[in-house]
């Protein structure tokens, strides 16, 4: 459908356009007083700053859908629900609402891209082979995969420049099998995406001018749930129910530690704490920036594995799943966040560098 150059043009477009207009949304934000204010116990800026910036993301994404026109039959309900999640966000971001109405509001995108007929309607799993699922199962799936991907991204923008850098990962590692399968559609929304993302990114990397806010994590959530529907649920390699999820490995197991952790406690799930894996790397002595980059790596790492997974045999994939347990044992040890704070990767790698905790701190 596109040729190389146009698919450059539209992400300089998108990435273009976020990088300009983001300086607008920061005096607009001030102006309004729509701004994220320091808290003590959990947040880490120490002044007032603005939380819109996920407008600019979405604006640019809109300029570089505009020059690329992408077609799909889904494709007005999937506009017509990032426009419902970017109202809930905005809301969010100037209200401060209530944790139940913003989950209406995804309720309300993920039936509307239901409704298209977007739904997962198989799974590919080893010795099973292909498995169709019916109506209600499909849907179902199809709204929790979407409401699971928009928090994870939501619960993950903690630090300057983290969301939008997992997210960019994600979508490049979308990008890059969506290319080896063929899917125009999802190669032209991945390209507008990222390129938004990254001009947004030279503005909220540490140290930040403006964060994305509700209106940012919840946009990008829902497209990369959108885009992994269009893309990664349908192709035929084996685990294919599971690519998605490490393609967005660092955030789902935060989400699912902040679960279990707020289930434990007797907490809502939606109480918020300092106890994400972003903010045990800082407790651990690593720097804001060191943290970010951290989990860029680990994402990194486990979208390239989530691109070998995706064109592999049944033999191979179960060994690199077993790469993966293993990215996920070092994370969880990085983070402070093992059984009795046990670390016998760390202390392996340590042992065969010669170096200390301190020394790889800095």
């Amino acid at each position: 459908m596109w040729n190389i150059s146009e698919l450059l043009i539209a992400f300089l477009i998108s990435c273009g356009t976020a990088l300009l207009v983001t300086p607008l949304i920061i005096k607009l934000s001030f102006k309004f007083n729509i701004v994220d204010k320091p808290d003590n116990n959990r947040k880490m800026h120490k002044q007032a700053k603005p939380s819109m910036g996920g407008l600019a993301i979405f604006i640019g994404a809109a300029a570089g859908f505009i020059y690329l026109q992408p077609v799909s039959p889904e494709m007005n309900a999937i506009i017509l629900g990032a426009l419902i999640i970017l109202i809930t966000g905005l809301i969010d971001d100037m209200f401060e609402i209530r944790a139940l109405y913003k989950l209406f509001g995804q309720i309300a995108a993920a039936i509307v891209v239901v409704s298209s007929g977007l739904v997962i309607e198989k799974l590919t799993i080893p010795f099973m082979g292909t498995v169709y699922l019916d109506d209600f199962v499909g849907i179902a799936l199809t709204i929790f995969w979407i409401l699971a991907a928009t928090n994870a991204i939501n619960l993950i923008d903690g630090l300057d420049g983290l969301a939008a850098g997992v997210s960019v990962i994600a979508l490049s590692s979308i990008l890059v099998m969506a290319v080896m399968d063929y899917r125009v559609v999802v190669v032209g929304l991945c390209i507008i995406l990222i390129g938004s993302s990254v001009g947004f990114l030279f503005h909220n990397f540490h140290p930040s001018k403006i964060f994305m806010g509700d209106t940012g994590a919840l946009f990008l959530g829902y497209s990369i749930a959108v885009v992994s529907m269009l893309g990664l649920f349908k192709n035929v390699a084996f685990f294919s129910f599971i690519i998605p999820v490490i393609v967005l490995a660092i955030p789902v197991f935060d989400t699912l530690l902040a679960i279990i952790r707020r289930a434990a406690n007797h907490q809502g799930i939606a109480t918020a704490d300092k106890k994400h894996i972003h903010y045990r790397l800082m407790d651990m002595g690593y720097s804001h920036r060191a943290s970010v980059l951290i989990i860029y790596a680990f994402s990194l790492f486990f979208g390239i594995m989530a691109i070998i997974f995706n064109s592999v045999t049944l033999l191979t994939s179960l060994a690199i799943l077993g790469v993966i347990i293993l990215g996920i044992q070092l994370i969880a040890e990085l983070a402070g966040i093992t059984l009795y704070n046990r670390q016998p990767l760390l202390s392996g790698f340590r042992w065969l560098l010669g170096t200390n905790k301190d020394k790889m701190m800095k």
